[in-house]
């Protein structure tokens, strides 16, 4: 019988991406996806770490699994295996733990291919690319200029096998298209970008996935053809730090494809931590450094028949000139700007090491809205942050308050071991900062309201989600907008249609719509963009 294997991802988009490699790996050695854990011999958790509850979401799975399948084969990968692999190894039924710098050989490493037993991690030798998990702790990374992961702790001998290394040192990309649901493949998440190079006081990311790199521009554009091919209307590309894609074509397991010629890395953006003032109009191909993020997005336009592209979070100091005017002007990109905030308060933003001022993201705010006025302008606000103040707090409030968002992902501060904020004063009580986080949900809420209410007579697109067979309760079939509205539609669709609807009303938080001269508008071969290169 051929074995079977399952992933479960906790997490962003990326993570999400990861897992969807991860199952291409195990697919071409010859195992079988299986539908639930319970089915599986092995069991990949590929974890988030970016708050406390992440780290117990993915402790309890581990533990529900373990007893429902004790047989499994346990193996904990992702962001909080790299972060503190011992505290995961020591958990029962955990086979291995292999970091974010070994993701792209997990199944290798897995199915027990000629990998180096744990004795040889743990003397330090660099055995098949191995670096000792003792040797991340001893004061730097074994590059010698960028820190060990926070809170990681030296192995001991009595625990399950561990793989994880420098990550600061990993180059290898891992990404394969992934989509919102099993019966919803209508939308697939493209990851084009890994990593972060900046160094914000409560985050995690950067010292569990290292340096910021990229899916080269070639093999961008070649996965976006194949699933335009495939039959798919709209992709997503995303990414850690998605404003910072270069065309620094980096070694990458997707599709297995063979590895592209190395360029030269660019340097990194050395914005001050004044905000703005560094930016540049044109990030196309900036002076002494490959093509940015507006170079990438011409291409797929140019040089496939995609019919929409939809851009994930982008930081306000990577929203240039062009790349507003080019979302702006161009009507295969869906009108949606993710601009994470974080808070509005010069001073928080200062101690979070942000790398803007209150008065520059309104500034950039402003400026899309002026170029989109019927876009959906969304943003991550963090509450709770140390020493965040009622004064504090209210600059964030009114800043949200008077900018045209038309939602908002509210998070409470989390201390991540080793971060520079864990160890600031003044750390918010709980009490506080769950109130804080109720006032912004709620004015969150309200502003969406008022966003989708302003639709209702108006006709929009949207692309059908489900089709006959998984259409809503009722005649109905579930859509997204071009500006990121879920809506429902009167009667039964095939998935997968861009259609123009005619907005009639609210239906909680969706619209709900009447297509547009009685059913889909199918479009299938769309101009391509006359775009300057």
């Amino acid at each position: 019988m051929v074995r079977g294997f399952y992933v479960q991802n906790f997490g962003c988009r990326a993570t999400q991406s990861d897992g969807a490699a991860l199952e291409r790996q195990f697919e071409e050695r010859g195992l079988e996806r299986r539908l639930t854990p319970g089915q599986a011999e092995i069991v990949i958790f590929n974890t988030c770490t970016v708050t406390a509850s992440a780290d117990q979401d993915a402790r309890a799975a581990i533990r529900r699994v373990h007893r429902e399948n004790p047989s499994a084969e346990i193996i904990v990968t992702g962001c909080y295996a790299q972060r503190a692999p011992e505290e995961l190894a020591s958990l029962p039924g955990v086979r291995r733990v292999i970091g974010n710098s070994h993701k792209h050989e997990l199944a290798r490493i897995a199915l027990g291919a000629g990998m180096e037993p744990r004795s040889a991690q743990e003397s330090g030798e660099s055995s098949a690319g191995f670096v000792a998990v003792k040797s991340l702790t001893a004061g730097r990374s074994p590059s010698g200029d960028l820190p060990p992961v926070p809170g990681q702790q030296p192995s001991t001998g009595d625990q399950q096998p561990i793989f994880v290394s420098d990550v600061f040192a990993h180059t290898d990309f891992v990404s394969a298209p992934v989509f919102d649901a099993a019966n919803e493949r209508t939308r697939p998440n493209l990851k084009v970008q890994d990593g972060c190079n900046n160094r914000c006081s409560f985050c995690v990311i950067p010292y569990v996935r290292g340096r910021s790199r990229s899916l080269g521009l070639e093999r961008v554009v070649e996965e976006v053809n194949r699933l335009v091919a495939a039959g798919y209307r709209e992709v997503v590309i995303s990414g850690i730090n998605l404003g910072r894609w270069e065309d620094s074509c980096q070694k990458s397991d997707l599709s297995a494809q063979p590895s592209v010629p190395r360029l030269r890395q660019a340097t990194t953006d050395p914005s001050s931590a004044q905000g703005l003032t560094t930016l540049r109009t044109d990030d196309r191909r900036p002076a002494n450094g490959p093509p940015r993020l507006a170079a990438l997005i011409r291409a797929i336009l140019e040089r496939t028949e995609l019919e929409k592209l939809r851009i994930s979070s982008v930081e306000p100091m990577d929203w240039t000139d062009e790349l507003i005017a080019l979302v702006a002007e161009t009507g295969r990109i869906a009108k949606h700007a993710h601009v994470p905030m974080q808070s509005g308060s010069d001073a928080v933003l200062r101690r979070m090491h942000r790398k803007y001022r209150p008065w520059h993201y309104r500034e950039k705010i402003e400026q899309i809205h002026a170029a989109m006025p019927m876009a959906a302008i969304g943003a991550d606000v963090m509450v709770g942050f140390p020493g965040e103040s009622d004064a504090e707090f209210e600059e964030t409030r009114r800043m949200v308050e008077e900018l045209p968002f038309a939602y908002l992902h509210v998070f409470t501060y989390s201390a991540r071991p080793g971060t520079a904020a864990a160890s600031m004063r003044a750390q918010v009580p709980a009490t506080v900062a769950r109130e804080r986080s109720r006032i912004l949900r709620e004015l969150g809420g309200q502003k969406k309201v008022w966003y989708m209410r302003s639709f209702v007579g108006k006709m929009v697109e949207a692309i059908t989600l489900h089709g006959q067979g998984g259409a809503c309760p009722g005649g109905f079939t579930q859509a997204l907008t071009d500006n990121y509205l879920r809506m429902i539609e009167e009667g039964w669709h095939e998935a997968n249609q861009w259609i123009r609807v005619r907005v009639e009303g609210l239906a909680g938080d969706r619209l709900v719509g009447q297509v547009a001269g009685g059913g889909p508008q199918v479009r299938t071969s769309p101009r391509r963009a006359s775009l300057p290169w």
